[in-house]
């Protein structure tokens, strides 16, 4: 078969010969500069699998080994930088989890809320639940529930004013809990 002007086989006979011409070469830049073997290793294969891919735009002669560094120069940052977004992500996935420890801490603490959450009727649950679990609004809830938005607003009020009743007959502090006690009910449904 060919491809353009060049056959698959002149194309794999080229890439055999720049792979062995510039190997030891590349893979001595990458192991000086990568912090493992396994890191040296995928970059190397990364480099050459760059290659393979646009084997036309290597340069003839010399000058593949120069190209063929630069490829491993974008892997090496490419893979600090996807390193560093794991780092990132590993330090907000902790902050997170620490912020959703303590709710999970407050929930535990706060069993009459969802005792008084689940005392209500489901027409008021799911309001409530739309306004505090899934954080919309008086139109967004109109529209969810194919009502007015003045009919929604209504309806979350008076479902918010139901639940404060059953808190405070509970002898649950509603000014200490606030909006949060929706929210603190998730999965009471």
């Amino acid at each position: 078969m060919r491809e353009g002007s060049v056959t698959r086989h002149d194309r794999k006979q080229r890439f055999e010969v720049i792979y062995v011409a510039h190997y030891a070469d590349i893979l001595a830049y990458i192991r000086r500069r990568a912090d493992s073997h396994e890191d040296a290793a995928d970059a190397l294969a990364e480099t050459f699998a760059t290659a393979w891919r646009r084997l036309d735009d290597i340069p003839q002669g010399p000058d593949a080994r120069l190209w063929l560094f630069g490829v491993a120069r974008r892997v090496l940052a490419n893979g600090r930088r996807a390193e560093s977004r794991r780092g990132e992500l590993v330090e907000r996935l902790g902050r997170e989890l620490a912020v959703w420890a303590e709710r999970v801490e407050s929930a535990e603490n706060l069993a009459g809320v969802r005792e008084a959450f689940a005392r209500l009727s489901a027409d008021d649950r799911e309001i409530l639940a739309l306004a505090g679990w899934e954080g919309l609004g008086s139109d967004e809830i109109a529209t969810v529930l194919g009502c007015s938005r003045a009919n929604a607003r209504l309806r979350l009020h008076r479902a918010r004013k139901r639940l404060a009743a059953r808190l405070d007959a509970a002898g649950i502090d509603l000014a200490r809990i606030g909006l949060r006690a929706v929210a603190m009910t998730k999965g009471a449904m």
